[in-house]
């Protein structure tokens, strides 16, 4: 009887079916990074929807949406009256925790002791607010945007107020609105304002002041927190998102051209190079060592700071962020472009509008369209299509 034996496969068969399987994987990874990122976007959306049911549930509950900032800052020395917040106010996240299902947190929150300062071992501040510190050490999931790899150790937010469209066009435009104007606390509740262009109309607003249509409304949206390394220009949008710009535009507020022409100069000087614009490739970022700091410690804000868990409506999503009057190495000031920002592919980022929708707005919008999205009482005129 004749014996068969088995043929085994030849060293080329091999390497062709190692090659066949390459190339399988090679197709499937970027859908498979696809579906990650779908999902990933999907959850960032479904957080700005519940900050969007927080906010409507303030609002029925007070008549107003949440202060943008507490300013000053309710925390007072007992002696001198001065805040003990070493400058900041309380953001808007720290109202709504009970409407987000953190009302334990909120309870736990000592109104007295403050929400910033000095922290150990550093006692060069206020710190009274180290009473405070188990609570704002905690960080909220529904806070973080799963596609921002967060570089920043402190507690943080990917998520942002809407403080207005261009500030030189209206102020405080926005839905959410810091309680005073900036100013030098003078001691027991009362401050200095200073006096600058356009900040007097603080406050707070509610969804019947959104004349514009609460569907034509920014409420929230994202930005991607800061980095504690430097970050430089011409390092590409996802390195930079990290980071704000100084481009030195203007060195009085009092001088700034307040129409459309002068705030795309703005923008010009702020997102091109030399000799079109002021911001060299390679210049390093204003923030602490050439990083940033946005989105960090969730609690506090300030109303001169218009990165400090908020956001404005002059650049485009996604666009550089820039300082126009030069304030100092911390925050960014409100005349500047401080727009929202997210690693989300394609290019766009999610927000939740005054309605509690929520929509992605991709980096290609319109200017006029996004200074539009804004504004609560513009009266502008907004094609649905448009956006």
């Amino acid at each position: 009887m004749r014996q068969v034996r088995s043929r085994g496969f030849t060293l080329i068969e091999l390497l062709v079916v190692i090659a066949i399987i390459a190339v399988l994987v090679a197709l499937l990874l970027p859908a498979v990074q696809m579906a990650r990122e779908a999902a990933r976007r999907s959850q960032c959306a479904n957080n700005l929807k519940q900050l969007g049911l927080a906010a409507h549930n303030y609002e029925a509950s007070y008549q107003c949406f949440p202060s943008a900032s507490i300013y000053p800052c309710p925390a007072v020395d007992p002696v001198s009256g001065l805040p003990q917040c070493w400058g900041f106010g309380v953001s808007p996240f720290v109202s709504i925790l009970p409407f987000i299902e953190q009302g334990t947190i909120y309870n736990a929150y000592n109104v007295s002791m403050g929400v910033y300062g000095s922290y150990p071992p550093s006692t060069a501040g206020p710190i009274a607010w180290w009473a405070n510190t188990t609570v704002f050490n905690m960080q909220l999931a529904v806070l973080v945007c799963p596609s921002d790899a967060r570089t920043l150790k402190q507690p943080i937010t990917n998520y942002v107020a809407n403080l207005g469209g261009p500030f030189l066009l209206g102020g405080y435009s926005g839905p959410f609105v810091p309680l005073n104007p900036p100013g030098t606390p003078t001691g027991f509740g009362t401050f200095t304002s200073w006096n600058l262009p356009f900040t007097q109309n603080a406050g707070t607003f509610g969804l019947s002041a959104i004349s514009d249509g609460t569907s034509n409304t920014g409420l929230w949206s994202e930005a991607v927190t800061g980095n504690p390394l430097p970050v430089y220009a011409g390092g590409g949008k996802q390195a930079e998102m990290r980071g704000f710009f100084a481009t030195n535009f203007s060195t009085n507020p009092s001088t700034l051209v307040a129409n459309a022409v002068g705030i795309r100069a703005f923008l010009l000087a702020c997102q091109n190079p030399p000799p079109v614009g002021l911001v060299p490739t390679g210049a390093m970022a204003v923030g602490p060592n050439g990083g940033g700091l946005r989105g960090t410690s969730w609690q506090m804000s300030f109303p001169y700071y218009a990165n400090y868990q908020m956001y404005n409506h002059v650049g485009g999503p996604n666009s550089r962020q820039c300082s126009n009057v030069a304030i100092d190495n911390v925050g960014l000031d409100i005349y500047g472009t401080s727009p929202p920002t997210s690693m989300h592919a394609p290019g766009g980022v999610n927000m939740c509008m005054a309605d509690g929708s929520v929509r992605y707005i991709k980096d290609q919008i319109q200017l006029y369209t996004w200074w539009s999205l804004g504004t609560r009482a513009g009266g502008e005129a907004i094609d649905s299509n448009a956006f």
